[in-house]
């Protein structure tokens, strides 16, 4: 699945309302990864966005086939490659001066590591959800794969940026200003 393409910007989308409770309603905060529920529920108060898909990211590697699987990485050993499946947050905004203005807060987070965050949209969601946007830490050469294969090296320091880019989001939402 292409999980990602270039930035979009943002269009007028009068069914986004509709869109936000129906996904709100689905929404069951139990069966998202635990790192990431509290962030996904803070999201949820804002009324210009709602989330679309998350992932906290996971780690699999002989001896951890659990594609659910949250525990840091081992320590280095025997391990000489780690399948990653990406973290990501999807979320679509409303066309409204708060979701422009939480578009370019999320923009910001790219910074943590421009080889590794990306920002940007995915065109599954977007013909879906217009004005959703995706975050997502991968190695930038597999940008738009949902997975991939990496070192055990690169699988700390991709593990280090995923760390870093959701704990600079959860300690971030509650400090946005709710119109």
């Amino acid at each position: 699945m292409e999980t990602f393409t270039e930035f979009r910007s943002m269009v007028v989308d009068p069914s986004y309302q509709d869109r936000r409770r129906q996904c709100l309603y689905e929404l069951d905060i139990d069966e998202l990864d635990a790192p990431i529920a509290g962030l996904i529920d803070d999201l949820c108060e804002f009324p210009f966005c709602f989330t679309i898909q998350c992932c906290f990211g996971h780690f699999l590697y002989p001896g951890q086939e659990d594609p659910n699987n949250i525990q840091p990485l081992p320590s280095p050993g025997k391990i000489h490659s780690v399948e990653y499946r990406i973290a990501y947050i999807t979320i679509c905004l409303e066309y409204s001066h708060s979701g422009r203005k939480f578009l370019r807060w999320l923009k910001q987070f790219s910074d943590i590591d421009p080889h590794y965050v990306q920002y940007g949209c995915a065109e599954w969601f977007w013909e879906r959800y217009p004005n959703s946007y995706v975050l997502q830490v991968e190695p930038e050469r597999h940008l738009q794969k949902d997975k991939c294969t990496v070192d055990f090296q690169e699988a700390l320091r991709i593990e280090k940026v995923r760390n870093k880019f959701y704990d600079h989001l959860m300690m971030q939402v509650p400090n946005i200003d709710k119109p």
